[in-house]
């Protein structure tokens, strides 16, 4: 299904970021986003969705992922039975996070299958997602905070990870990537990952205590990951200031700094806040939207 691009791209990003179109159920058009560095392992399937192809209505509009915010329930699984179809994956095989802004990370197997949207979680404060299972989907929600895929094509393991500012600054990465380590022998030098779409420096002000804990974390880094706002004003007291934060240079530190190759990573280029005509951004519509989701699923053979 072809269609023009729709994203704004940010310069300077090391991703090649891939729009995909898929016709939906109504013939509408379903829009998905995906990493060519993680295809060509060849071992899994994965997207980031956007809002475009889905049932939702309102400030759901319309592939909303989310049962938590007032959408319809109904509606919900019809989005996720059409992502289910735009990626051939089974529905039902979808395992989901429970997300508290934690570097918690659980290891899911068949056992889990459905958890999160046909059968209620046993889990909960699930921020990550391994497993070495094929046909599982692991799923993990966004609209702003920082999606972060993991893909060990040796010992054919995958893991998931939401990372907003509190999972970065405690390095979710590095967590997802000793859990690995831990359940599936994975090395750091063998994972292919990537830094998915999520708010760029421009749009994502902080407060001065938010940016004094990513300056200690990260020294070294700090002109790299912080800018203090041009709403400052000159005489404005240390505490109050506001700073600009970059999430995606953050986390692609974390990965560097846990032994991934930089040629092994790609990191975004898409700002869900620039572009929250076509995902959602919970700063740009003030709280008032729907979930998107990034998935990852291993194959059941080697292509």
């Amino acid at each position: 299904m072809e269609q023009k691009l729709l994203l704004k791209r940010k310069k300077g990003a090391k991703s090649a970021l891939r729009e995909e179109w898929h016709r939906a159920a109504d013939g509408s058009g379903l829009l998905l986003l995906k990493y060519p560095l993680l295809e060509e392992t060849g071992i899994v399937k994965h997207c980031f969705t956007t809002r475009l192809g889905g049932v939702s209505e309102g400030m759901f509009s319309s592939l909303n992922l989310s049962f938590s915010r007032g959408d319809r329930r109904e509606a919900v699984e019809e989005n996720f039975q059409r992502l289910a179809t735009a990626l051939s994956v089974d529905a039902e095989k979808f395992v989901c996070t429970d997300q508290t802004h934690t570097v918690n990370v659980r290891k899911v197997t068949a056992a889990d299958a459905g958890k999160g949207i046909f059968r209620a979680r046993d889990y909960s404060d699930v921020d990550g997602l391994i497993t070495n299972e094929p046909g599982l989907v692991l799923s993990t929600f966004y609209a702003d905070c920082v999606p972060l895929y993991f893909v060990d094509p040796v010992n054919r393991a995958i893991g998931m990870s939401h990372s907003g500012w509190r999972g970065t600054v405690f390095r979710m990465g590095r967590a997802t990537i000793g859990a690995m380590q831990k359940e599936y022998g994975s090395r750091p030098e063998d994972l292919v990952c990537a830094v998915g779409p999520s708010i760029c420096q421009d749009c994502y002000e902080v407060s001065a205590d938010v940016a004094e804990q990513f300056a200690r974390e990260f020294a070294g880094h700090e002109g790299e990951i912080l800018r203090e706002s041009p709403k400052n004003q000159t005489g404005t007291a240390d505490a109050e200031k506001k700073y600009h934060l970059n999430l995606w240079r953050v986390n692609e530190i974390v990965l560097l700094e846990a032994g991934v190759l930089p040629e092994h990573l790609a990191v975004t280029d898409v700002c869900t806040c620039c572009n929250s005509g076509v995902l959602f951004s919970h700063r740009a519509s003030n709280g008032r939207r729907g979930n998107l989701g990034g998935f990852l699923c291993l194959t059941d053979s080697l292509l």
